[in-house]
This record gives C-alpha cells, sequence and structure tokens, in this order.
C-alpha cells in the first residue's frame, strides 16, 4: 500500500520542478476582474438603484462606508463585514455576491503575501445582534443600503489597487 503511494509521488516528482508561480500582476488582474463582477452583479439587482448614495438609513450604522486610505488588510476587513451582513440576510440575491466576496478575500490574501504582510481572517462584525433586529424591522432597507454601500466601497477598491496598496 505505501509502495503505491510512494511510486505515483515519484510519477509526479519531474512535473513538481516544471510548475511555475503564478504572476501577481495575473492575481491583481484577477482581482480587479471579480470586483468588476461583484460591481455589475449589484448593479443588476434592479431595487439597489432606488437609494441615494447619501441618504441616512437610521440603525444602519455598522455597515462600512467609505474609507479614504485603503490597506489590504482595510479590504479584508471591510469585506468580510459585508459577507457577514449578506449571508445573514434573507433574500437569495446576494447569495452569490457573498461566495465572490469569499473569493475576493482569498486573492487579496495572495496579494498581501507576494508583499510579505501577515493578513490574519478578518472576522467580519463582533456581534450580530444589532444585524438581526435591523433585518427583521428592515430587511429590504439593509440589503439595499448595504448592496450601496458596498458598491462605492468595491470602487475604492479598485481605485486603491493602482495604485499597489500597502498591508
Amino acid at each position: 500500500m505505501h509502495w503505491g503511494t510512494l511510486c505515483g509521488f515519484l510519477w509526479l516528482w519531474p512535473y513538481l520542478f516544471y510548475v511555475q508561480a503564478v504572476p501577481i500582476q495575473k492575481v491583481q488582474d484577477d482581482t480587479k476582474t471579480l470586483i468588476k463582477t461583484v460591481i455589475t452583479r449589484i448593479n443588476d439587482i434592479s431595487h439597489t438603484q432606488s437609494v441615494s448614495s447619501k441618504q441616512k438609513v437610521t440603525g444602519l450604522d455598522f455597515i462600512p462606508g467609505l474609507h479614504p486610505i485603503l490597506t489590504l488588510s482595510k479590504m479584508d476587513q471591510t469585506l468580510a463585514v459585508y459577507q457577514q451582513i449578506l449571508t445573514s440576510m434573507p433574500s437569495r440575491n446576494v447569495i452569490q455576491i457573498s461566495n465572490d466576496l469569499e473569493n475576493l478575500r482569498d486573492l487579496l490574501h495572495v496579494l498581501a503575501f507576494s508583499k510579505s504582510c501577515h493578513l490574519p481572517w478578518a472576522s467580519g462584525l463582533e456581534t450580530l445582534d444589532r444585524l438581526g433586529g435591523v433585518l427583521e424591522a428592515s430587511g429590504y432597507s439593509t440589503e439595499v443600503v448595504a448592496l450601496s454601500r458596498l458598491q462605492r466601497s468595491l470602487q475604492d477598491m479598485l481605485w486603491q489597487l493602482d495604485l499597489s496598496p500597502g498591508c
């Protein structure tokens, strides 16, 4: 039984020397493409266009707004919060967006690793108590505001990625 595993490994050994690392520019391009895809998905949800970006909604202050300078760590933290908010929503509109955010966070971690940054996995909100109450009281408004703010945050991240953000 051990000989089969050993022979299989030895058979693959020469191929392991020819494997090349993915260029970091490709990872950055994939990250930008995924951000644009998520923005398009948000645009495709028609009711997200009904809320002004400057509109204030009481009780939704836990949803991140814009940050002037985004580091890779801050981007990951922001995406973790949005991912947690989206996975808590009953709407089926946001499932794919939440999955995309997980993939986007993975790409940010690869970018951070390429810069020798230690990027701990952000966990999102410290507590979901407030989120649960807000979702029960105004799930539709929460979804619209969260997606609207996420879209603006993603546009900022796209811009920041061109500036080669720090850790």
